[in-house]
């Protein structure tokens, strides 16, 4: 296995010949994430630290990863002394940098050095490339059916897209599983059309924050980093791959993205989610003053589990909100 701290050059992994594991993954879909944040505040991590960075941490350890990829540049601005953390208990480390002005000298020098780690040839990684992304497709129609149909809920939504920054370490089963997904909600009635939510921001720690927006009568039909987890574009190469997808570039980059895809997906109202003590909550500000012609709501989470009453009144209000605006 190899794990990783966020989406990353997944044809390399593959064409090596190694199982990948997004370690966000198994931390949050584990029956214990709870103990993990504990565990890992045990070992020494501070309470205003990122409960992701702690969870990868004693995820790694549980699911006995032992080498790991860590995004230097591009994700959270902790990784760097999570890797030495992960080093002091004899796990691997191999560091990988988006550059942040998106040159693609040096994504391309990033990627050869990943590739050179695994002992991976650029072409058997982009044969690899055009492989993955057949079962990506299959992910976009599940995108497509959520918006454009009405037959796919947020959470499921939410669920595919995010998996396949590893494709649950198996893409060949994850494709069939996607396929048979495809086949029974095609055949389902279209859900009701009520008011139409984008989430924006990191994946939510929360575990039913999709759930009690849909019994509250919205829907979330855009996932804003789920779907480029995904890898949306059509591009010529896997370097452009990687140069188009937007979440470890700035935040201007994201938005560009972010306002396409409100306009084409009808979007009634915004959530968007920040994690406690991620310097992504600057971005924020920034945001609201884009995004001014829409209602938005701000949701800050810290540690895994259901919406807390505070913020599940906080959503109730907003939804309403969107509900009185709707034509």
């Amino acid at each position: 296995m190899v794990g990783f701290t966020t989406t990353i050059p997944l044809e390399i992994v593959i064409a090596a010949g190694r199982r990948p594991v997004d370690l966000n993954n198994i931390f949050i879909t584990d029956p214990a994430c709870q103990s993990f944040i504990d565990e890992a505040e045990m070992a020494g991590f501070p309470r205003n630290c990122c409960g992701w960075i702690k969870g990868l941490y004693s995820a790694a350890l549980h699911h006995g990863i032992r080498e790991i990829i860590a995004v230097t540049e591009g994700d959270c601005s902790n990784t760097k002394a999570l890797m030495e953390v992960l080093q002091l208990q004899g796990i691997t480390t191999v560091p990988f940098a988006y550059p942040y002005d998106r040159s693609p000298t040096a994504l391309k020098l990033e990627i050869d050095r990943l590739a050179e780690h695994f002992g991976v040839t650029m072409a058997k990684a982009d044969a690899t490339w055009r492989d993955l992304n057949e079962v990506r497709a299959r992910v976009h129609e599940i995108d497509r059916l959520t918006w454009e149909e009405n037959r796919v809920t947020g959470t499921e939504n939410h669920t595919w897209q995010v998996c396949t920054s590893d494709m649950n370490g198996d893409p060949q089963t994850f494709a069939q599983q996607a396929d048979a997904f495809l086949d029974e909600a095609r055949r389902r009635t279209p859900l009701p059309d009520g008011p139409r939510l984008a989430y924006i921001g990191v994946p939510p720690i929360f575990t039913d924050l999709y759930e009690v927006t849909e019994e509250l009568g919205a829907r979330v039909v855009f996932n804003e980093t789920q779907r480029q987890f995904s890898m949306p574009y059509k591009v010529a190469s896997l370097i452009e791959q990687y140069r188009h997808y937007t979440y470890p570039y700035d935040i201007f980059v994201r938005l560009d993205d972010i306002e396409k895809e409100i306009a084409r997906r009808r979007i009634d109202g915004v959530i968007h989610y920040v994690q406690s003590f991620c310097f992504r909550q600057i971005e924020d500000l920034i945001v609201r003053r884009r995004l001014k012609k829409l209602p938005t709501l701000t949701l800050e989470g810290d540690r895994p589990g259901p919406l807390d009453a505070r913020t599940r009144i906080r959503l109730e209000g907003f939804v309403e909100m969107v509900k009185a605006r709707r034509p």
